[in-house]
């Protein structure tokens, strides 16, 4: 067992196939396949299933995966080390996010960048999930922060799961304060919803036969919320969108319940043959600032916590 075939079985895992592995890291696929062999074979277990979608960790797998991470990370902090100063001057790396998280999220990043990775140029780019994607695929983008995505497959993306974000029912304060709103009356509430955020929330009604009253698509977060603000509107929104704005007397955030509404909150990157030192560190104070935010009750129902 060693670092390289280390990085190739952490590269299958998070590609989904072998197949798309192999394009990802610039490998034939037999000999791929052979270094997988080999691995297990050395170690005296199976470490993955193959199936007709891909490949399933076995538990020795799941472990392996886990303790892979920790050892790569570690191999690569070592590496930084010995190479001297963690960045080359002049450095760039390039973030995507969701306009429903950048206001959240792009600034505390942003300082924490200042501090930490001073000798990097961070730039910042806004699209909803899918163009995220295709961002990132093509490398416009090196790291994007996106909702959770059904049509991820053969990308050579690797996805981290963060934290999962509830659904607020928003509506204007001039209507009658409700915190709990049945799942059956969102049929009866006129909104406005941007298409990504419909999808989501219409995945998880189906099962139920609730249908949503959507009045209109609006792919423009600020203008549903602008129009929200106004007093006639209301919209099904990740409660981040709402939280923290100085508009608590304008506006009611209500849960919905009968129905978990979620969205999965991810950190995707490019499975490369080579770690890029600048968005792995990156990634850390990603997680680090979502972390003080989830602490400070951002995506969560009731009142923000003060930060001390």
């Amino acid at each position: 067992m060693n670092l390289r075939t280390l990085r190739y079985f952490v590269a299958i895992i998070d590609a989904g196939s072998f197949s798309a592995a192999a394009h990802a890291i610039s490998i034939a696929q037999p000999a791929l396949s052979r270094q997988m062999r080999e691995l297990e074979a050395d170690l005296g277990t199976q470490l993955l299933h193959r199936t007709p979608k891909g490949v399933r960790m076995t538990n020795a797998g799941a472990l392996l995966y886990e303790s892979a991470q920790r050892m790569l990370a570690e191999a690569q902090r070592v590496r930084k080390q010995l190479e001297g100063p963690s960045h080359p001057e002049g450095a760039a790396v390039a973030l995507g996010a969701s306009p429903t998280l950048s206001r959240v999220l792009v600034p505390g990043v942003f300082e924490r960048c200042q501090r930490s990775m001073s000798d990097v140029r961070l730039s910042v780019r806004e699209a909803f999930t899918p163009m995220l994607l295709d961002w990132l695929e093509k490398g416009v983008i090196d790291i994007a922060i996106i909702t959770d995505t059904h049509n991820n497959s053969g990308r050579p993306i690797a996805m981290q799961p963060l934290l999962g974000e509830p659904f607020a029912l928003v509506e204007p304060a001039s209507r009658p304060s409700r915190p709990v709103v049945p799942v059956a009356q969102l049929a009866h509430i006129p909104l406005l919803m941007t298409t990504l955020h419909r999808n989501l929330v219409e995945r998880e009604l189906m099962p139920l036969g609730v249908h949503l009253n959507v009045l209109s698509e609006l792919d423009s977060v600020d203008s549903i919320r602008e129009l929200v603000l106004q007093g006639r509107w209301s919209t099904l929104m990740p409660i981040s969108v709402f939280k923290q704005l100085g508009f608590d007397n304008k506006i009611t955030l209500s849960e919905v319940s009968g129905v978990q509404l979620n969205r999965q909150l991810m950190i995707a990157t490019r499975i490369e043959h080579t770690p890029n030192a600048a968005v792995s560190v990156l990634k850390e104070l990603i997680v680090a600032e979502l972390t003080r935010l989830t602490r400070l009750g951002m995506f969560s129902f009731g009142s923000s916590a003060h930060e001390k």
